[in-house]
């Protein structure tokens, strides 16, 4: 059967033709080809054949998924639902597209992942790099920042300043963002200025970003626990900040733009920032000694415990279980490991809390000398792959359809003029 022609609409077992599959899902035909990598759809080439063909049945029932996903329907309970293959959490474990998260990050480098993420191939001691030209430009920028200037102030202008450094960013086609996201990764943690001069400033990511976070030089050990990090944080589902990435790569935002979007909501208190909460509050236990009279200050003045619980996960964070357990063989993590158990234990006489990675994060921010803002660097540059991974899903979908109905709540028309 050739590409164009498919059999009759009465045959069993039809099949159609990639031009017939995508103007049914209402893609564009490279689309098609996105949904069986993905394990959504199944092809088959016939003998012959100048293309694939596709299960009609297996089409409609994709279509009619779409449609129910996409449908603004009101038995969404209000709650914003996106179709996605990417991540997935249930009973305290998570997932990227079927397989155990934590298992991966435990055997594979943070590139590795990011790549098979976005490609869905293995390649083992892939690594990043960025041109020296738009290094250059995005440390220029970075470098005109006032001071006190945060880590994630430094990293939205590194990633404005990489776009403005390139014009080809407007292409939106599969090859052009995965070479984007090729080099935007590694020219975001080459924009921060280094902490410590190393020789090996083009090794893992994980290497070059310690630079940019500690003064220490590292020992395997640490830079394995960075390195796991980096991969356990790359994607948690749909995120408060990941969302907005799939808002802007809705509208056919460049990825630059999708990408600063995401950072831009990073920064909350209640998102990436929150591994500074648990390293303040770390810090203040070992100069405690104990953790009982923090923890009686933070609920005292009304706060949230920092570091513990998280609302998709009834019992323990497998992210924080799984770096602890990487803690234990890093060498002066003793004491901060101790203060963490401590707070855990303190906190769960009144209410039973687990440690999640924000606290895990706090344990190997303070063991290494690292600023309070360590943990969101490396949540910023560990989710900039997830986020990529959303972009190159949603640049797949149809256009603007990220766009909610607003439930209108104020005075009736007709109102008379102010004044």
């Amino acid at each position: 059967m050739k590409d164009q022609e498919a059999a009759t609409p009465g045959d069993e077992g039809r099949r159609l033709s990639t031009r017939e599959t995508a103007e049914l899902l209402g893609v564009k035909p490279e689309t098609v080809y996105a949904y069986v990598s993905r394990g959504q759809l199944g092809s088959r080439r016939e003998p012959g054949g100048r293309g694939s063909t596709f299960d009609a049945e297996e089409v409609e029932a994709l279509a009619r998924r779409n449609r129910r996903d996409t449908g603004g329907s009101p038995s969404t309970g209000g709650e914003l639902s996106v179709r996605t293959g990417i991540t997935l959490i249930a009973e305290d474990r998570y997932y990227y597209r079927g397989v155990d998260a934590t298992e991966l990050a435990a055997r594979h480098t943070y590139e590795e992942i990011a790549e098979w993420l976005w490609t869905g191939e293995l390649r083992p001691g892939v690594r990043f790099s960025a041109p020296e030209a738009t290094v250059a430009a995005t440390r220029r920028a970075v470098d005109a920042l006032p001071e006190h200037s945060g880590p994630t102030d430094r990293l939205r202008v590194a990633a404005i300043a990489a776009s403005a450094n390139d014009p080809l960013r407007y292409d939106l086609s599969e090859d052009a963002v995965l070479g984007t996201a090729r080099t935007l990764i590694p020219t975001l943690v080459a924009a921060l200025p280094p902490m410590r001069y190393d020789p090996r400033d083009d090794g893992p990511l994980a290497h070059r970003l310690w630079t940019r976070l500690s003064g220490r030089t590292p020992d395997e050990a640490s830079l394995r626990v960075l390195d796991t990090a980096l991969g356990l944080l790359v994607d948690h589902d749909l995120a408060a900040s990941t969302l907005a990435v799939r808002v802007a790569a809705s509208a056919r935002a460049h990825v630059y733009a999708a990408v600063s979007a995401g950072l831009g909501v990073l920064e909350g208190p209640l998102h990436g920032a929150a591994s500074g909460l648990a390293h303040r509050l770390l810090l203040d236990v070992l100069e405690q000694g104990t953790a009982a009279p923090v923890i009686a200050d933070e609920l005292r003045a009304g706060r949230r415990v920092p570091g513990l619980g998280h609302r998709l996960y009834a019992g323990e964070d497998p992210r924080a279980r799984a770096l602890f357990a990487l803690l234990e063989a890093v060498p002066g993590a003793a004491p901060a490991l101790a203060a963490a158990r401590d707070i855990v234990a303190t906190t769960a006489r009144h209410r039973p809390l687990h440690a999640n990675v924000d606290l895990a994060l706090a344990v190997l921010t303070v063991a290494s000398g690292m600023p309070a803002s360590a943990g969101e660097t490396v949540f910023a540059i560990a989710r900039t792959a997830g986020w990529i991974a959303h972009i190159l899903e949603e640049y797949g979908e149809r256009p603007l359809r990220m766009r909610p109905s607003g439930r209108y709540v104020g005075a009736r028309p007709p109102q008379p003029l102010p004044g």
